[in-house]
């Protein structure tokens, strides 16, 4: 019998023995190519010789001392680090332990800048439908995932929902990418309106949408229209990356290539590529000095923020992702991951798209790729490819609920920014042998019967 409290206690897990590279080893010695880096967090792949070092390093000195008494090197030089590489004005950096936390201080600072700004009716936040944003009660109650949300419900803080930018989905039929971004826009503006522009303190949202529904890649001109409609009501941008930044999508953050600056951004699992638990929540100067020139507190605090352990280890993984020009391979493997995917995958009856940015990719699964008819929830597709991969030692991260929390399967990937060639080309013909295990391509399911296509998800009314 097991002590720990496992998030699914019935199941039966092997146990992980050592990390090697762009594998896992576990207990009896069986090698797992690590595809999706536990939850788009092992970006520099497993026992990196830096990161490690660093840590021995900062214990030899110190491993902790209250943020209440002392700042710490690594967390100034990590702060100044992010600080000059992020975008716009986004000079201020506080650390968390995780991307949850990061989430609940970015809600908790735009609440607070808008009370010392003397405008304390401004309370509410706005988000999109199937968004992630943490478990924390605060993260959760602005997020969009509605199978984690409805426990907790009655816990949970008002916040209101606009719909996602998903245009496999919900993009009109000879609609323009520019039409669908403003269309968009066009209802987010229309929320603000029928809750009061001075009722509403921000706009929270994924860069590309991670787990939820599946890598959803906004179309180009999206945040430009939404960065519009949020200026032109004061109300603050508040851009969710603990997922897609940090170099994931090839860019360190993710928003570099929609070409906006968000007023408060937060990052985690590849800030320290899960060798130290941290996150970060960056905050423009104008938010900054408010705090600074009023109160002079953040009314906010967590016992372990910028722990000086994972502030180094942080600061080894971006310096070797910058040292080995990472970015640079992030966006040839993700050029050659879409590229192989699409070649083995796209005459598939079941693949209804292959979408991403970088080494950040979705695959949706479909019982009709002519509709995009979802598969029965009851058949719980997604759970029995993950266990075929994990079967054919390849780690993926695959989800349901994808269209509305209950419909819809998909399959995320997030392999280590140091994958080779080779190592893609391995995970997509594993990962094809995988599929092709549960879904043959003779449109059969695995016990022989045909799929049955079921109507297709309308978009939800907004």
């Amino acid at each position: 019998m097991t002590h720990v409290f496992h998030r699914k206690p019935k199941s039966t897990l092997p146990v992980a023995v050592a990390g090697d590279g762009i594998e896992i080893v576990d207990q009896d010695g069986k090698r797992y190519i690590d595809a999706c880096g536990g939850a788009a967090v092992s970006c520099l792949g497993h026992s990196h010789p830096d990161v490690i070092q660093a840590i021995k390093d900062q214990l030899d000195q110190f491993a902790y001392a209250h943020t209440g008494f002392f700042t710490n090197q690594p967390a100034e030089e990590l702060a100044t680090f992010l600080a000059e590489r992020a975008p716009g004005d986004l000079d201020h950096v506080y650390f968390l332990s995780g991307g949850s936390e990061a989430v609940e201080s970015a809600l908790k600072l735009a609440r607070q800048y808008f009370v010392e700004r003397g405008e304390p009716t401004r309370r509410l936040y706005i988000a999109r439908r199937q968004s992630y944003h943490g478990n924390t009660l605060g993260a959760l109650a602005v997020g969009g995932n509605e199978w984690r949300r409805e426990p907790f419900k009655p816990l949970l803080a008002e916040a209101h929902h606009v719909s996602p930018c998903y245009p496999y989905r919900y993009q009109h039929e000879g609609e323009s990418d520019e039409q669908y971004a403003q269309r968009l826009a066009d209802e987010l503006e229309n929320k603000i309106l029928a809750l009061g522009p001075e009722n509403v303190a921000a706009f929270v949202a994924e860069t590309v949408v991670g787990a939820t529904a599946g890598v959803l890649p906004p179309v180009a001109t999206y945040f430009k229209r939404i960065r519009e409609v949020c200026d032109r009501y004061g109300v603050l941008l508040i851009l969710d990356e603990v997922m897609a930044g940090m170099g994931r999508t090839g860019h360190l953050f993710a928003c570099a290539e929609d070409g906006i600056v968000p007023d408060m951004i937060t990052i985690a699992k590849g800030l320290g590529a899960g060798y130290q638990p941290i996150g970060a929540m960056l905050a423009s100067d104008r938010i900054y000095q408010t705090i600074l020139n009023g109160s002079g507190s953040f009314q906010h605090g967590h016992t372990y923020m910028g722990h000086a352990t994972a502030c180094a280890a942080a600061l080894a993984v971006q310096q070797v992702i910058e040292r080995d020009n990472l970015l640079h391979n992030v966006q040839l493997r993700g050029a050659q991951l879409q590229a192989e995917l699409h070649s083995h995958l796209d005459s598939h009856p079941n693949v209804g798209q292959i979408r991403g940015r970088g080494l950040f990719v979705g695959i949706e699964l479909v019982a009709d790729k002519a509709t995009k008819a979802p598969f029965d929830p009851a058949q719980k597709i997604h759970q029995k490819i993950r266990s075929a991969a994990l079967e054919n030692g390849l780690m993926i991260y695959p989800n349901g609920g994808t269209i509305d929390g209950t419909h819809g399967d998909h399959i995320l990937l997030a392999p280590a920014f140091v994958c080779t060639a080779q190592d893609i080309s391995t995970i997509v013909q594993r990962l094809h042998q995988s599929i092709e295990q549960i879904l043959p391509s003779d449109s059969r399911s695995a016990s022989g019967t045909p799929h049955a296509p079921k109507s297709p998800i309308l978009e939800p009314s907004s």
